[in-house]
């Protein structure tokens, strides 16, 4: 009897230890989105290039943090040391960045800095939409269709 519960607690303990703790599947990578003055960017959004999925940035302070991504086709592509991780970080109003980030074992904290767009709304000319006729009408009386 002592024997078996020496063997049962000896496999316990190697099990456990084989077993990553609830929410470690890879290496965690924290992202904070700011504009140019170092203000959070509330309405930023992460993705990876092959990804479908958009990240939304947390609102208040304009961070994301994640250890792995799902892939359209099914995969897991799970954040390990020594990987480049690749990123577009864009917002409504702000030019779209594509960084690569290579991932480091800890401290994966980094910042980026998003540009305004600068619009000139001076020169936008308004649309011209023609409804009706694509061509003048003919008002002289002739070479038109009948009625």
């Amino acid at each position: 009897m002592k024997n078996t519960l020496s063997t049962v607690a000896v496999a316990l303990l190697l099990g456990a230890g084989g077993c990553a703790a609830k929410g470690e599947i890879g290496t965690r990578v924290y992202v904070q989105v700011l504009d140019q003055d170092a203000v959070p960017v509330p309405t930023a959004v992460i993705r990876h290039p092959d990804e479908a999925d958009r990240h939304r940035v947390n609102s208040v302070d304009g961070t994301w943090d994640e250890e792995v991504l799902y892939m359209p086709d099914g995969t897991e592509m799970i954040f390990e040391p020594g990987m480049i991780l690749v990123l577009e970080i864009s917002a409504p109003g702000y030019e779209t960045q594509v960084i690569q980030y290579q991932v480091r074992r800890r401290k994966n904290n980094f910042k980026v800095s998003l540009n305004k767009l600068e619009f000139d709304d001076e020169t936008i000319d308004e649309p011209m939409m023609s409804f009706g006729r694509d061509t003048p009408r003919d008002t002289t009386g002739g070479g038109g269709p009948a009625n």
